[in-house]
């Protein structure tokens, strides 16, 4: 099922500038790995991406960039997968007071040729949001 789950570095453009260089987590579930008889997946990639303190670029800026590259890297046919930006709950302030909510958002893409552009982020809801969940958590 959880076929990948590291850092993902990104060169960015710019030549030697690297400008949008970064790194984050990349989590890729392959769901035809599952044993659910009679159950066929639109899409059964999904990859699941998340910002890192150590990057200097964040997914949601690149994440056209980080599609195209994931989808070449690891042979995934685009139409094929399904993108999710995972932001977990963050407590701040004194004591931890202040909570913002954990999020999950599903990204959506306009593919030409082989490159990610256009994209649209759309908040993952029920039921799709609990399995994700737990393919999270797992």
């Amino acid at each position: 099922m959880l076929i990948h789950d590291d850092i993902f570095s990104w060169k960015g453009w710019g030549g030697k500038l690297r400008l949008g260089s970064g790194k984050c987590r990349l989590r890729i579930y392959d769901l035809t790995k599952r044993k659910v008889k009679g159950l066929t997946h639109l899409r059964p990639m999904i990859a699941v991406v998340s910002d890192i303190p150590e990057s200097n670029m964040s997914v949601k800026s690149c994440i056209s960039h980080i599609a195209t590259l994931v989808s070449k890297e690891f042979n995934i046919e685009p139409q094929r997968m399904l993108w999710i930006e995972y932001y977990p709950e963050n407590r701040y302030g004194i004591k931890d007071v202040h909570i913002i909510p954990e999020k999950l958002d599903v990204v959506e893409f306009t593919w030409h040729d082989d490159k990610a552009i256009k994209p649209k982020w759309r908040t993952l809801k029920q039921p799709m949001l609990d399995e994700i969940k737990k393919l999270i958590n797992d």
